[in-house]
């Protein structure tokens, strides 16, 4: 295959040297689905008045798919190290700083959001259970930690969500506008 092409021109076809594992392809689209997953039942449970039985369900369940969501990423980022990832294509240099700021930023909110649930978690009397089963408490019912913890991470999900709503944006500028196939590079 030819990889010289004209800036800006449309790929048809991305070199396999240019795409992603298939093993970070899936851990990043299962990874996004789980997020943008929680992030829509976190705000949602929110709103609910306390002492209903469906809250303490979508609670609970909130809290699996966070620490669901710390193991992917964890495992992302083993898996990363292990196989590498492509080179970006040629941009500007504030491009280039602008996207791995955004994907050290994202790493450190998808570590750091779950983690701060998790501890807010452990200075409650409920905990945290994981698909069922209770993790250890790390902590005492302490309502001004929790407080700091729960401040964490629902300041981390309003971080989260503007990240994501930047990576999104720059990817479709990548396609729509620059044409430089970098979409291609992390889809099945």
């Amino acid at each position: 295959m030819n990889t010289a092409q004209t800036p800006g021109a449309t790929h048809d076809a991305v070199d396999a040297e240019a795409r992603f594992a298939p093993s970070l392809i899936v851990l990043h689209w299962l990874i996004a689905l789980i997020i943008i997953a929680m992030l829509g039942i976190g705000l949602y449970m929110v709103g609910l008045p306390k002492g209903l039985p469906f809250k303490a369900t979508l609670i609970n369940f909130h809290k699996s798919l966070g620490m669901t969501v710390f193991l992917l990423v964890l495992i992302r980022m083993v898996v990363r190290m292990a196989v590498g990832r492509p080179a970006l294509p040629p941009m500007r240099a504030w491009q280039r700083a602008a996207a791995r700021t955004t994907q050290v930023l994202l790493y450190a909110a998808m570590v750091v959001m779950p983690l701060s649930g998790y501890l807010g978690s452990s200075f409650n009397q409920y905990g945290t259970r994981f698909w069922g089963i209770a993790l250890p408490k790390w902590g005492w019912d302490d309502k001004g930690l929790r407080s700091l913890f729960f401040g964490i991470h629902d300041v981390c999900a309003w971080v989260l969500i503007a990240l994501v709503a930047l990576h999104i944006a720059g990817a479709f500028k990548h396609q729509l506008i620059d044409r430089d196939g970098l979409l291609a590079r992390m889809l099945p």
